[in-house]
Formats: C-alpha cells, structure tokens, sequence
C-alpha cells in the first residue's frame, strides 16, 4: 500500500494539471449528482467548505444554495476546526496562513443540526476511506456530528485502497464526476 505522503504527492500533481475551466466542468457534474441526492434534498442545515484553488470548486455552488439552507463552513483555530454561519462571500475573511477564506462571526450554535457534510479530501479509496492534508481536522471534527458524510473530489482522486489509521474518519459516501 502506498504512503499518505506519497498520495498526496501524486493527488496534488494530477490536481495542478487540471486548468480551470476543467476543474468548474467537472464540479458541475459533482454538484448535480449532490443535488439528485435525496439527503441533500431533505437536508436543512449542510456543512461544507469554501474551496482552495487546488480543491473541487463550492463557490458557486454555495453561493446557489445559500438562499434555500443554511450553509455552515469551516474555520481554522489552531488544531481544529470551528463552525460558523455563512452570511455571503462579503463576510468572508482571508486566513493568510493556510490560503483559504472563513466566515466570521459568532461560532454555529447547533452542529447537532447539521444534516450533512460535504467534505473535500486529497484521496478517497472504495471502502469510503479519505485522505485529507495531514492535519486531521476534519477527523477529529466528524466524530462529533451525528450528519451524513459526503467526500467529494475529481475522478483521479478515487484510489482502489489508500493508507489509512484508526482514527481516520470513513465518509458515508464519495462523489466524484
């Protein structure tokens, strides 16, 4: 079996070959497949994150569905991951440290609430397993919520295994395009 580093490596080399027409076409494909889902449909409150250049694209598709659920995003504190609302991209603010935009305000209230995760990840394997970036934040994140765990990435990203450890949280299901 191959090594977490080694993965991501060569998911991250596959991903910087994508050029951004690539990367929307392809995240549109995902994003009907999430929409036909009958979790999504029902879902209320969905977790999901504001994408990274090198992640499957959510802007569009968060900014679509904002108006009809509550879209609850990500923050990095320190060696974990806090939850807040999503108010519109103009609330966003950029963390410099790890490249990316987090909404600001007050911490989500319910997370017992959230119906869904939408989780990005660097690899999945066909047993549901996910390899993010190696700082584990959403493993120790999704323990804690009883929501439905949707991984979600390109097609490449789909490996028959990847390493994986105990404490490695497992997604519910992958969609990729």
């Amino acid at each position: 079996m191959l090594e977490k580093d080694t993965v991501r490596r060569e998911m991250k080399h596959l991903k910087d070959q994508l050029s951004e027409e690539d990367k929307i076409r392809q995240a549109g494909i995902v994003w009907q497949k999430i929409e036909a889902m009958e979790r999504f449909v029902q879902a209320g409150t969905v977790l999901m994150y504001w994408s990274m250049p090198d992640e499957l694209p959510t802007h569009d598709f968060i900014l679509c569905w904002c108006t009809k659920k509550t879209i609850v995003l990500p923050v990095v504190d320190g060696d974990r991951l806090r939850l807040k609302l999503f108010e519109g991209k103009e609330y966003l603010r950029r963390n410099a440290t790890m490249n990316l935009y987090e909404p600001q305000g007050d911490d989500y209230p319910t997370p017992s609430e959230i119906d869904m995760v939408i989780v990005p990840g660097m690899a999945f394997d066909r047993h549901n397993h996910r390899l993010g970036r190696g700082k584990g934040y959403y493993d120790k994140l999704l323990p804690r919520l009883r929501a439905y765990r949707v991984g979600v990435g390109f097609d490449f990203q789909l490996l028959d295994n990847i390493p994986f450890d105990e404490h490695d949280a497992l997604m519910d299901e992958v969609v990729l395009n």
